[in-house]
């Protein structure tokens, strides 16, 4: 079967990135070049659900048969939010490797890897949120930075212990700014 990321990407029930093509082989981390590895390896990834905005209430609404996922997530004051940046979601985004952060000419030019740009080979955003309510398949959240409707990859509580705060942290000078 000879189907691109593309046409896999969002077709049928939202599904947010591609499906498997071609054979694994026996060690795709071990391939020589990325273009190999890229060949050799896909994943699937299927939304659990999609960010709400209403007025100035922001939910993390939580489709049906995922809702018994967040039993316990009322325990934790905050949870990491995977998502994908949809709107971006085309050939040409994928395909830029270098920015000015923030789309600000004055930042140096950057590759995705060091900055929060929403252009990128792999579409996946990370927010860290503060939970204010848990129930019935509804997350109600301060704030995000997400449409309405964007797709929500997976939910991970903040954990002391494993998320806690690095000494000894450095950052470029445009991010001080």
């Amino acid at each position: 079967m000879d189907i691109s990321r593309r046409d896999l990407v969002f077709k049928s029930v939202g599904m947010a990135a591609c499906a498997p093509i071609g054979a694994f082989g026996p060690n795709p981390a071990k391939a020589d070049t990325a273009g190999e590895e890229g060949a050799k390896m896909f994943f699937k990834l299927y939304p659990v659900g999609r960010v709400q905005k209403k007025d100035k209430s922001v939910t993390l609404q939580i489709y049906d048969k995922y809702a018994d996922a967040l039993k316990g997530l009322d325990g934790f004051s905050h949870v990491w939010v995977l998502y994908w940046f949809d709107r971006n979601d085309t050939p040409r985004q994928r395909s830029i490797l270098q920015v000015h952060p923030r789309g600000n000419r004055e930042n140096p030019l950057t590759g995705v890897f060091a900055c929060r740009s929403p252009v990128r080979p792999n579409l996946i955003a990370l927010s860290l949120c503060r939970i204010l309510s848990v129930k019935a398949g509804v997350v109600q959240i301060d704030k995000i930075d997400a449409f309405d409707g964007t797709p929500i990859l997976d939910l991970k509580p903040y954990a002391l212990g494993i998320d806690r705060p690095t000494k000894d942290v450095r950052i470029p000078d445009w991010l001080k700014k």
